[in-house]
């Protein structure tokens, strides 16, 4: 009997799983073969001595008070006929004699066997793989199906990297090394399955981390990486120790380190950029090579506006708009590319746009419009609800002059107001629409005109929708998503509430079935 005990050591070394989980499969397999000589409602238990390896084979049987199952349960009388002492609730137990395997037998047994080993190193594999997420790892190719590779990593265990995680000028074949980023373990019906990556950004990190010692100690730290596999990518890079230049230990003596990566990924060229919290900074050195004359910020919606010369608008861009797209994807922001020329033209056309509301608005010449556009004013409102001490900065405005421009933008405001009343009234238009903030009155009219009369008629638009109504130079797409998902928040109020009362009323529900038992 210690032949048994032999081949489940041998199977557990060569799994690499616990020796007793192989003698519990081998246990069940027994047990299986026993119910099938003895009838499989029986209930059979079988033990292996692990001293000695002996097989022991038992049948079990409740005693109960009324018998559910005749091959499982006997009464108490007849229980007391074989073992005098025995109570209710205990069992008899049945010696029974070895099994004498025959083929249909055996065969079912090294079934049983076999799946529990495999579910064992399915899931000894699962518990080695599952908090290695972002570790590089080696690999050979042992199969590739439609561009999908299956990877053997070594330790019996198989990887899977689909086609879009391969680098595009990539084409693995049979026996192939490789090197790339486990992104995903999962457990599945069949099995733990583990992703690997080339493209991902992390798998740019980690070939840094592993070439350039003082990232590994944590002297620089990479902040950001963006890439466009396989083409070209930008990586952020900051330094703890001023003494430390982080572009040049990650460049490395005549480039030995970043061309390391380089050669790795194929060929991808590699921009490291110095992190600076100074966005419009880092923006900047994220552009490179092209150079910046202005950068603009909207800090409210994370857009820049980059103003550069005109023989580098397509440096700057990058071909098929590469270079500000990698820039956008580091820096966190949308950025926007204009030449000098572009921007002084749109400076002025929105200069132009907005001296002439402040004429007509406020019935003033063209001086006072120009000087209020100067210091920054964009509409009427603003003026307002501006202190009159504030406007009195502005150069030649007094006491006399500030009071009467605000008396005349509240009564402009007025006007607007008493015109959206009579248009709400004409078109239809909800209350909730009218005092939903962000919507000024022309505007609300406009959306009125288009039909658009209440907030779940403004939550159901698509934003280019909204802007092709209003006009893009009135409202810009990211402006019209953040003005939809805002008129969508009381949905979402209203699902959470509904949500939260059929939970209170299951639980009202199971307390008064509990009081009524």
């Amino acid at each position: 009997m210690t032949e048994l005990l032999q081949v489940a050591d041998a199977v557990a070394r060569e799994k690499g799983i616990d020796r007793d989980i192989v003698l519990v499969a081998m246990e069940e397999a027994i047990q299986k073969a026993g119910r099938s000589k003895y009838g499989h409602d029986h209930d059979i238990r079988a033990h292996i001595d692990r001293k000695n390896g002996a097989i022991t084979l038992k049948r079990y049987r409740e005693v109960v008070e009324e018998i559910e199952d005749e091959a499982c349960q006997l009464t108490l009388a007849e229980a007391q006929r074989i073992k005098k002492d025995i109570q209710v609730g205990e069992f008899l137990i049945d010696d029974l004699p070895p099994l004498d395997f025959g083929r249909i037998a055996a065969q079912t047994a090294k079934q049983v066997i076999v799946q529990k080993v495999r579910e064992a190193e399915r899931e000894r594999q699962y518990h080695e793989f599952k908090d290695r997420t972002g570790e590089i790892i080696n690999g050979v190719v042992k199969r590739v199906e439609y561009g999908n590779a299956t990877i053997d990593i070594g330790g019996r265990a198989e990887a899977m990297m689909r086609r879009d995680e391969s680098l595009p000028r990539e084409h693995l074949k049979t026996g192939d090394r490789v090197r790339a980023v486990i992104y995903d373990v999962r457990q599945e019906q069949r099995g733990p399955q583990i992703f690997l990556s080339r493209t991902r950004p992390v798998f740019m990190e980690k070939l840094f981390t592993q070439e350039v010692p003082e990232i590994y100690d944590g002297i620089i730290e990479i902040k950001a990486v963006a890439r466009d596999p396989g083409s070209r990518a930008k990586i952020a890079v900051l330094s703890n120790d001023s003494s430390i230049d982080p572009v040049g230990a990650c460049v490395g003596m005549r480039g030995s380190r970043v061309q390391a990566v380089v050669n790795e990924l194929q060929g991808e060229k590699i921009d490291i950029v110095p992190w600076t919290e100074d966005i419009a900074s880092f923006t900047v050195s994220a552009l490179s090579p092209s150079e910046v004359s202005k950068v603009v910020l909207d800090e409210v919606n994370k857009r820049m506006e980059v103003v550069v010369p005109e023989d580098h608008l397509s440096l700057a861009i990058g071909r098929r708009g590469q270079n500000v797209r990698l820039a956008s994807m580091l820096s966190g922001w949308d950025i926007d590319i204009m030449t000098e020329a572009e921007e002084s033209e749109r400076r002025t056309e929105e200069f132009t746009k907005r001296s002439a509301l402040f004429i007509q608005g406020l019935d003033v010449d063209e001086v006072i419009a120009h000087l209020l556009v100067a210091e920054g004013f964009s509409s009427i409102q603003e003026i307002a609800e501006t202190p009159i001490e504030d406007l009195n900065y502005i150069e030649g405005f007094e006491d006399e002059i500030s009071t009467e421009l605000q008396n005349r933008a509240k009564a402009w405001m007025d006007a607007q107001k008493e015109e959206l009343a009579k248009k709400q009234k004409e078109l239809g238009i909800n209350d909730d629409l009218v005092t939903f903030e962000g919507l000024s009155p022309d505007i609300i009219i406009k959306l009125g005109e288009n039909d658009i009369k209440s907030r779940d008629d403004l939550a159901d638009l698509a934003a280019d929708e909204l802007v092709e109504i209003l006009g893009g130079d009135i409202m810009a797409e990211s402006d019209a998503e953040k003005l939809i998902m805002s008129a969508r928040a009381h949905w979402f109020a209203e699902e959470e509430g509904a949500a939260n009362e059929a939970e209170e009323n299951a639980e009202e529900n199971m307390a008064e079935a509990v009081g009524n038992a």
